[in-house]
């Protein structure tokens, strides 16, 4: 085995790792930001993160919007209508 064909070899691995680490990495991050976030629906997220991975990336860009959207701005709203009209009430 010539010193060349040694050099590929080592260059082919290293592009192996890379490629699984960021197959890991994107199937593993939805879920952390969504946990990070406190979103109520994290171990959905998780999964669609990780179906995503599977996919191929079909999935992640849903996963990743996900876990950045606010489901809990209706339940605030309403908690703000509610203390206004007590207080307007008063």
């Amino acid at each position: 085995m010539s010193a060349l064909d040694l050099f590929a070899l080592i260059i082919l691995l290293v592009l192996l790792v890379t490629f699984l680490a960021a197959w890991a990495v994107l199937g593993f991050y939805p879920g952390k930001i969504a946990r990070d976030r406190n979103h109520p629906q994290q171990e959905a997220i998780n999964v669609c993160g990780w179906l995503g991975a599977f996919s191929m990336g079909l999935l992640c860009p849903v996963a990743f919007i996900w876990a950045y959207t606010n489901p809990r701005w209706r339940e605030e709203d309403s908690e703000d209508k509610l203390a206004e009209e007590e207080g307007s009430r008063q």
